[in-house]
């Protein structure tokens, strides 16, 4: 029998801090904080603490705590990390963006709670599939890890809403769409499929082996590039701000 996939293309072996490193979901969390970056870098005045605080909380609350409580629901990445270990990171992390979001309120503006009450709803309810899973579509994948970090990014710097980070965060959300319909085929391939077995025969009669590793390649190749494309992007125009 062939060894199994790795988890995730990112995933180390199981065993000691490789199983951290695992369960941070480093390209993915790194695309998603690029989203605050770029939401940000729309207002009139950047402000780097603003931007590194928004950071912050976005990393407690998706790196740490999303990605906690996931790993609690199935061990779908393999992790050797006890369950006590994994709640109290999922609880440091909630609270710790939680904390971070209140100082904002407090620094920018009341209507930060909203934002505030929204991400943290949807941490919990997404990753633990309350409500049968009503929470966990891929629409609220896009609209919580896409549109939602560009708006706050942007309303953290502003207190407000205008409509050119409207259209930044339509496009964070169809990209975070995108990235769940590449990533959710690939998924399956590495978690659930044990064997897979069949061939491709082209038009010169020659024959091309199909296996698990020939499907995953191709999305695989794209969430890489793409991951990477979007913390660069988020790099560039940040930096194009407050160089």
């Amino acid at each position: 029998m062939a060894e199994p996939s790795r988890p995730a293309f990112y995933a180390m072996e199981s065993g000691g801090w490789r199983d951290y490193w695992t369960l941070l979901h480093p390209p993915y969390t790194g695309w998603h904080l690029s989203y605050v970056a770029i939401g940000a870098a729309l207002a009139p005045h950047l402000d780097g603490v603003r931007l590194a605080a928004s950071e912050v909380a976005f990393f407690l609350g998706v790196g740490l705590t999303a990605h906690a409580l996931d790993e609690l629901s199935g061990r779908p990445l393999r992790t050797r990390i006890p369950r006590r270990v994994l709640i109290g990171i999922a609880a440091v992390g909630l609270v710790g963006a939680v904390a971070l979001g209140f100082l904002g309120a407090v620094k920018v503006s009341w209507w930060m709670v909203a934002f505030i009450a929204f991400g943290a709803f949807m941490v919990v309810a997404y990753n633990v599939e309350l409500a049968g899973g009503r929470f966990h579509g891929d629409g609220w994948f896009a609209l919580s890890w896409g549109a939602f970090p560009a708006l706050t990014g942007y309303f953290a710097q502003t207190g407000t809403l205008r409509w050119p980070a409207g259209l930044v965060a339509a496009a964070c959300l169809l990209l975070s769409a995108a990235q769940r319909r590449l990533s959710t085929p690939v998924r399956l391939l590495r978690r659930r499929v044990v064997t897979l077995e069949g061939h491709m025969v082209l038009n010169d009669g020659s024959e091309v082996p199909v296996d698990e590793a020939l499907l995953r390649a191709a999305p695989e190749a794209a969430l890489r590039a793409m991951a990477f494309a979007m913390m660069f992007l988020a790099g560039g125009v940040v930096a194009a701000r407050l160089v």
